[in-house]
C-alpha cells in the first residue's frame, strides 16, 4: 500500500502596500476648538424664560383684552357711579366748603381720580397672582422637567416669572392711566417725573406680589388649588388697603390691617406722585422704603425657596 502523502496548500503571499505619506500643511490641518464652556452665570435664561412667558401674552390680544376689562368696568361704572361730591353738592354748603371736605378726606376734589390710582395697584395685584398659575402649567405640561434639565438657575427660573409679570403689570397699568385719563382724571399735577416714579412703584409692587404668588406655587400641579388661595390672598389684600376708600372712613381695627399692607403704601405713592395728593399715609420716601423692602424681600425668599423646593 501506498502511503497517503499529505497534501499541503500553497499559500501564496500578497505583497502589502506601502502608503504613501501625505504630507499636510499646517494651513490644512483641522483646527480643534475646546468645547464650550459652561454657562454658570446666575442670569444665564433668564431672559429667555422671561420673553417666552411674555411671548404667549402679547401675541395673544384676547388674553389682553379681557385682563383689562375688569379694572376698565371698574373705573366706568364705580368710580363714575359713586360720585361722593354729589352726596355733599345737594345739602346745600357752597362748593369751596364741599372742595375742601373732599380734599380732607381723599387728598383730592374727584373721588374718580383718587379711585383710578387705586386701580393701577388692583391691575398690579390681579395680574401677579397669575404669576403663580404659570409655574403650575409649567410643571403640568412638562415644561418645567426640562428647564431643569437645563443649566439654568433655579432662581432665574423663579425670577423669569416675576419678571414676565412685571412687564405685563406695566403695560396694562399704563393702558389703564390712558383710560381713566380719557374719562376724565385729574391731570394737572402731572408731570415726567411724577409718572416715571408712579410706574417704578408698579414694579416693585408687582416684583414682591409676583414672587409671593410664584412661591406659592413651587410645589403645586393643581391648578385649582392655586386658584384658591389666589382668592384667599387677592381679595383681602385689595379690600383692607386704601386702594378703594381712604384711611379715615375705615374702622379702627382696619386701619391698623391698612397699615401693614404695602399694597396701601404703594397706592399712597403714587397718589401723590400723580396726583398730588395732600392726605398720605407715609411720606413718600417711607412708601418707596417699605416698597423696596419687600421687593428685596420676597425676591429673595423666593429664590432660596426655588433651591429646596423646585424639583422634577
Amino acid at each position: 500500500m501506498e502511503e497517503n502523502k499529505t497534501t499541503t496548500k500553497e499559500t501564496t503571499t500578497i505583497p502589502a502596500k506601502q502608503e504613501q505619506a501625505v504630507s499636510v500643511s499646517p494651513e490644512t490641518q483641522p483646527v480643534t476648538r475646546p468645547p464650550p464652556k459652561l454657562n454658570k452665570s446666575p442670569l444665564h435664561g433668564l431672559w429667555a424664560l422671561t420673553n417666552r412667558d411674555l411671548r404667549k401674552w402679547y401675541t395673544n390680544p384676547i388674553q389682553l383684552f379681557t385682563s383689562l376689562i375688569q379694572p376698565v368696568v371698574w373705573l366706568g361704572l364705580f368710580g363714575k357711579a359713586l360720585n361722593f361730591g354729589s352726596f355733599i353738592s345737594g345739602s346745600g354748603i357752597p362748593i369751596a366748603q364741599q372742595n375742601a371736605i373732599l380734599q380732607s378726606y381723599f387728598g383730592t376734589t374727584s373721588y374718580f381720580s383718587f379711585l383710578a390710582c387705586g386701580m393701577l395697584s388692583f391691575v398690579v395685584l390681579f395680574t401677579s397672582a397669575f404669576s403663580g398659575m404659570s409655574v403650575v402649567f409649567d410643571r403640568r405640561f412638562g415644561f418645567l422637567n426640562k428647564a431643569l434639565s437645563t443649566p439654568v438657575a433655579r432662581g432665574s427660573i423663579i425670577m423669569a416669572k416675576v419678571f414676565q409679570s412685571d412687564g405685563r403689570s406695566l403695560i396694562q397699568a399704563a393702558i389703564v392711566l390712558v383710560i381713566a385719563v380719557i374719562l376724565g382724571m385729574d391731570i394737572s399735577h402731572f408731570n415726567i417725573v411724577g409718572v416715571a416714579g408712579a410706574f417704578v412703584v408698579i414694579f416693585l409692587m408687582g416684583t414682591g406680589l409676583s414672587a409671593l404668588f410664584t412661591m406659592l406655587a413651587l410645589r403645586s400641579s393643581d391648578w385649582q388649588t392655586q386658584v384658591a388661595l389666589i382668592n384667599l390672598i387677592n381679595l383681602p389684600l385689595l379690600f383692607a388697603s386704601n386702594a378703594l376708600f381712604p384711611l379715615k372712613i375705615m374702622p379702627t381695627w382696619l386701619q391698623d390691617v391698612v397699615r401693614v399692607n404695602p399694597v396701601s403704601y404703594a397706592n399712597d405713592a403714587v397718589r401723590q406722585l400723580l396726583i398730588g395728593s395732600t392726605v398720605h399715609l407715609a411720606p413718600l420716601p417711607v412708601d418707596f422704603a417699605v416698597l423696596v423692602g419687600f421687593a428685596v424681600v420676597l425676591s429673595a425668599i423666593g429664590i432660596v425657596l426655588s433651591w429646596r423646593l423646585l424639583s422634577k
